[in-house]
């Protein structure tokens, strides 16, 4: 879900200005037209929850990837769920309108949606769920900050998709500058913080 995105890509590209002195500008575009648009040179960078795939590698650059979308389950400590398929028959929270709401609808469970990841997670902390599924940035932030919640990954049931930022092939000054400043954020936790923040927004 591209949308999703919006709110902490747009931060990440305003903080990766600053750190470099810039100013960012924000241009909306249609998904589609992107790396046509950065082949062409009409933009210098794109930032808008792009996977990276081998198709897309072979035309643009891609920096370190800023955010990795994968689903992971918070429970409370010493809960019998160890895995997605443990979730059959338990109470599950989710963010509506997020990846894991698909995930979990796809699995064929029964759930209950909330607008805000905290709303969910509350759920979890008074005992009125078993299960929040929510993406694993999110996640870290959650559990950090309520005792006794930890965090369960399945891979296997819950594929993991890598966002990065594109630039032309070959320009590898700005991808220098891009670089530094996502390792930066992703060491001090500001993505982890602003993953939380636009997961929480309406």
């Amino acid at each position: 879900m591209i949308g999703e995105f919006d709110g902490i890509d747009m931060a990440i590209a305003k903080q990766i200005a600053e750190e470099n002195g810039m100013t960012a500008e924000i241009e909306n575009m249609e998904f589609d037209s992107l790396i046509v648009a950065l082949q062409n040179g009409q933009i210098d960078a794109v930032i808008a929850g792009m996977t990276v795939t081998e198709e897309r590698a072979e035309a643009v650059d891609f920096s370190t990837p800023y955010y990795t979308a994968t689903q992971v389950m918070i429970v409370k400590e010493g809960s019998d769920i160890t895995k997605a398929a443990d979730m059959e028959g338990k109470e599950i929270r989710v963010i509506q309108g997020y990846t894991g709401e698909t995930c979990v609808s796809e699995m064929g469970y029964e759930y209950e949606a909330f607008k805000k990841g905290t709303e969910a997670v509350m759920e979890l902390v008074n005992d009125k769920c078993d299960v929040v599924v929510i993406d694993s940035a999110t996640a870290q932030k959650y559990v950090a900050d309520n005792e006794g919640l930890v965090i369960v990954e399945d891979p296997e049931a819950f594929a993991s998709e890598e966002y990065a930022i594109a630039v032309q092939k070959g320009n590898t000054e700005l991808l220098d500058k891009i670089n530094a400043a996502i390792e930066k954020m992703l060491e001090d936790g500001t993505v982890s913080e602003l993953a939380a923040k636009y997961t929480d927004a309406e």
